[in-house]
């Protein structure tokens, strides 16, 4: 199998465009997000010399007054020896060649020095005692420093601050790993903090300095990812929807690299009986002097039962010319982004085969070495393989390379009866949507670690299902706290932030649905919310004021996880009173005095609805602690609604603390997105 490198771009959830680059430069050169995923990157552990996880390194941060868990691998029987803090202990690998132990608490303080010694001996420095919190989810969380106006300028504070920086190098995977693919401990410098998740960081900054102790961040978020995608097997498996998917995953057991070489041990074989056959590979269509008179036009993306043959399964052959891009020229490689194809495909470009992937899930971004390309018309072929229902190119064509979009020719090739067709079982996986890889290979490791807690920023890919939602965010929070052992363990998230235009009437939402689905999580014990209604912008999914909403999720770590008895929230409505014509909103204590910055104390962003279920926009001022709202055209109000759209436009309620009052609703009426689940047929980017 070969890697995927997947490219975001500037305002969007998971744009993707293409670069041409040195291969030597990929890191530098793109421009939001990589993600580099080898599908056969994980191997078993190397035995000989003992080894660390990649999250113990030098300036690291560990989680005071905790139990002090460490683990690696070493030959089978090796004694490995840990010295720590004055503490000296020692175990024996076992017979998989795996060794664990667990050290005394410590508390906050250092720099210590941890030292462990098998056959070889390994010394990392510059270990302090703090708070270790988890920051997680979707871009929002991913979103980096030098991406948002904010400059830290404090140079004392970076030379001084305690705060420590792990950005984990994103994976999939079938089965829990042990260890995350890659990553570093960074200690604070303007090019650390500059690329470093900006929610986290002010986080951080903010608690360390309030609380006055060490804070390590290990951000592990990707962005476009739905919350499906950092859930457990075990917990989604308890749900119906995901049955589909996850139960053979857990049935087979086996990861992607134990999936990649059973594939590739039985391939060849497969191949030549059954799926390298059919005129186009007997008749080499893939070469560019190929006729091509028989063939016909099709456009990309999209399925071919859409649009020309009604009735086909198997392969299909397309073809474009292109000429080379506007300066390839200068660089080693060319990225071609064909994205997800269902279901199988193999790529030339020239007659030269660059790739193949199995899987209708996958990403398919191949690089081309430039010294194959020409001035003008290459040829690229792909011949596309579906094994049921529709076949083509799957991915929305916002996701798309401009260069891959567009009118190709098209020629049917090999047949195949769809329920009778021999498969091998392959990898067949987004990171952005399959249910559990996320969690699997990014989340897992990080549990065998004590954590203070978890901040979490996400939701925006689950706005349409957002009823849904409600019920995977709190199977999540309780199924993390499961694996980290820790049933009372803080976790903090972001409801979402106003998005779109501003809605000129009152109506439906999938985005209010989605924060009312987050909301509902504070049922839990030890949850806190920072709401972020009144920050976003409207044409941008990511608000580049993260510093207020790291601010905000700090007030919610004081109060939730330190017990300061502090302001954590805006104002949540208690009792609602619906009068002959008015109704009347009293709000809790607990998220402070209500406060309007109306100069004449009216309150936009009410609605009022009576039987006929028909919202008007109301006029609604502030009375002490309560909020009077009425509407001339419902005599009879019997459902209020705040804020209850994507983006409700300037807000005039907050509390004295300036946190907004929070959005809610009153009527139980069924939403927008009611009953609309994961399903595992629909094609998924």
């Amino acid at each position: 199998m070969r890697s995927y490198v997947q490219t975001y771009g500037h305002n969007t959830p998971g744009r993707l465009y293409m670069k041409f680059i040195d291969s030597t430069r990929l890191r530098q050169e793109l421009f939001f997000l990589t993600t580099v995923i080898l599908w056969g990157s994980w191997v078993s552990p190397v035995f000989g010399n003992v080894r660390l996880p990649h999250l113990f390194g030098d300036h690291m941060v560990l989680q005071r007054d905790q139990n002090l868990h460490f683990w690696g691998w070493a030959d089978p029987g090796e004694e490995v020896t840990i010295a720590f803090a004055r503490q000296v202990e020692s175990v024996f690998a076992d017979s998989r060649g795996q060794w664990s132990l667990q050290l005394d608490p410590v508390s906050a303080g250092g720099p210590h020095t941890l030292a462990v010694t098998g056959k070889n001996k390994i010394e990392l420095k510059d270990i302090l005692m703090g708070d270790v919190w988890i920051a997680s989810g979707q871009s929002n969380m991913q979103w980096q420093i030098h991406q948002t106006p904010y400059n830290e300028t404090d140079t004392n504070w970076i030379k001084q601050g305690s705060v420590r920086l792990f950005t984990v190098q994103i994976a999939s995977d079938y089965m829990p790993r042990d260890d995350v693919q890659g990553g570093i401990w960074q200690e604070l410098n303007q090019d650390h903090i500059a690329g470093f998740s900006a929610v986290a960081y002010h986080f951080a900054k903010f608690i360390s300095q309030q609380i006055q102790v060490p804070i390590g961040i290990v951000n592990s978020s990707l962005g476009a990812t739905t919350i499906e995608t950092w859930m457990s097997n075990e917990a989604l498996a308890t749900f119906d929807q995901f049955k589909p998917e996850i139960l053979p995953v857990i049935e087979r057991g086996q990861s992607f690299s134990e999936m990649e070489n059973e594939f590739n041990r039985r391939k060849e074989e497969w191949q030549a009986k059954a799926y390298l056959t059919g005129p186009g590979m007997d008749e080499k269509w893939y070469l560019p002097e190929t006729d091509i008179s028989e063939w016909q036009e099709i456009t990309v993306p999209g399925f071919w039962e859409d649009q020309c043959l009604a009735d086909h399964d198997g392969a299909v052959w397309y073809r474009k010319e292109f000429d080379m891009p506007a300066g390839a020229e200068a660089h080693d490689s060319i990225l071609l982004q064909l994205s997800q194809i269902d279901d199988y495909d193999i790529t030339w470009v020239n007659g030269v085969k660059i790739g193949e992937t199995y899987g209708r899930h996958n990403h398919r971004n191949y690089w081309v070495a430039r010294n194959l390309l020409q001035e003008e018309k290459n040829v690229i072929v792909i011949r596309i393989f579906d094994l049921g229902h529709k076949g083509g190119f799957s991915t929305h064509p916002f996701w798309m390379q401009e260069l891959m979009r567009g009118t190709w020719l098209m020629r049917p090739g090999l047949k195949i009866q769809a329920d009778s067709f021999k498969t091998l079982p392959a990898i067949n996986s987004t990171p952005f949507s399959s249910p559990g890889v996320l969690f699997n290979a990014n989340i897992a490791p990080l549990t065998q670690m004590a954590v203070k807690g978890v901040i979490w920023y996400q939701g925006e890919s689950n706005d349409q299902r957002a009823e849904e939602y409600q019920d995977l965010f709190k199977a999540m929070i309780t199924d993390w706290r499961e694996h980290w052992q820790a049933p009372e363990m803080p976790f903090l998230f972001v409801q979402l932030a106003n998005y779109k235009q501003e809605s000129r009437v009152p109506g439906g939402s999938e985005w209010a649905e989605l924060r009312e689905s987050q909301a509902a999580a504070l049922e839990l014990n030890h949850t806190g919310m920072a709401a972020a209604i009144d920050i976003g912008e409207a044409d941008d999914i990511h608000p580049r004021n993260k510093l207020e909403v790291g601010r905000r999720l700090s007030l919610a770590a004081r109060r939730i996880a330190y017990g300061e008895m502090v302001i954590a929230q805006g104002p949540a409505p208690g009792k609602v009173e619906f009068k002959k014509d008015h109704v009347r909103v009293s709000y809790l204590s607990d998220g402070g005095h209500p406060v309007t910055y109306d100069k004449f104390g009216y309150i936009r962003g009410f609605e009022l609805a009576g039987e006929d279920q028909k919202f008007y926009w109301a006029k609604a001022e502030l009375q002490g602690a309560q909020v009077r709202v009425h509407a001339d055209q419902v005599k009879r109000p019997v459902a209020i609604r705040y804020l209850w759209s994507d983006n409700p436009g300037q807000i005039d309620l907050y509390n004295q603390e300036g946190l907004p009052a929070l959005p809610f609703r009153s009527d139980p009426w069924p939403a927008l997105t009611a009953g609309k689940k994961f399903d595992h047929q629909i094609a998924r980017f």
